[in-house]
């Protein structure tokens, strides 16, 4: 069975760039091997992340993100069966929302900014079917 994990965190304080780039290629070394395929948004401290796969693969992965010291405040967004996968040929792909026009985020949040912890999941859902859409992605991580 296919699921579909959301989540928000925020980065621990102190945490630099490197945290990211070690994020993603820890993210692009393992979660292939466990068929999980997802997307990661960065802005200033709050990461938004889908993560792709099996429901045992995923809860394992998000349960250890939980626990992660690199990450604070981890919320759950959604969490859904999926009949397929919608970033399938992603190990882990990223968005530097920094580089996004600020009215596609006044179109789902209530700001000009990135807040997960303030809408529903399926707008940010909705956000990154956007931003896939407009080939607003940085890599693949293929």
């Amino acid at each position: 069975m296919l699921v579909r994990c959301l989540y928000a965190s925020r980065a621990a304080a102190g945490s630099g760039p490197a945290m990211l780039d070690d994020i993603l290629t820890q993210s692009r070394r393992n979660n292939p091997t466990k068929g999980i395929t997802g997307l990661l948004c960065v802005s200033k401290d709050v990461f938004i992340q889908l993560l792709e796969g099996g429901r045992d693969e995923v809860c394992d992965l998000y349960n250890a993100i939980v626990r992660d010291p690199r990450h604070e405040h981890v919320r759950l967004l959604a969490y859904d069966e999926i009949d397929q996968r919608q970033f399938g040929n992603w190990t882990m792909g990223r968005v530097d929302l920094t580089r996004i026009n600020p009215s596609l985020m006044l179109k789902y949040f209530t700001r000009a900014e990135l807040d997960p912890f303030s809408a529903s999941g399926g707008a940010t859902l909705a956000l990154l079917g956007e931003l896939v859409a407009s080939a607003s992605i940085i890599g693949r991580g293929e």
